[in-house]
């Protein structure tokens, strides 16, 4: 019996060490939403900033933000996947706006994220994309960067 409890020993420090793994503290990301022309024609009609922030509590991510300066009213918001950052990707899902005015307004939304989706979030993978009437294919974006804890 005194044998047995010192092979469990080392399994309960093994998983309690998990658990606090498991349960780490949220983590916040951040980004800023700038215009990116996809070609010259569409330069006449993409314009504007913003700014979002995300946090991560376990796989759960939540995300707010704001833009104003389009050229055009908002149409939607949507996190892409990118293979790469600075390089565009699928929709990953979609996000909430709400028009303050013709050019500007908010973005909100939070989706539970698979274990793949966290990987590329932590490695700067996934992008926040705001769509306008003259910009359908998007006319701000801006990459979701982990930001350092401050103490």
């Amino acid at each position: 019996m005194r044998h047995a409890r010192r092979s469990l020993i080392p399994l309960v420090c093994f998983v309690a060490g998990f658990g606090s793994l498991a349960a780490q503290s949220p983590r916040s990301f951040k980004t800023r939403l700038s215009p990116v022309p996809i070609d010259v024609a569409m330069q006449a009609t993409i314009a504007g900033t913003g700014m979002v922030t995300a946090v991560l509590a376990g796989s759960k991510l939540s995300i707010t933000g704001s833009f104003d300066g389009l050229k055009s009213p908002v149409t939607i918001a949507q996190v892409h996947r990118s293979p790469v950052r600075g390089v565009r990707g699928p929709v990953a899902f979609d996000l909430t706006v709400a028009k303050t005015d013709a050019a500007s307004g908010t973005l909100s939304g939070a989706a539970d994220l698979t274990a793949v989706q966290v990987a590329d979030l932590e490695k700067g993978r996934l992008y926040v994309q705001v769509h306008s009437e003259k910009a359908p294919d998007g006319n701000l974006w801006g990459w979701l960067m982990p930001q350092e804890n401050k103490r």
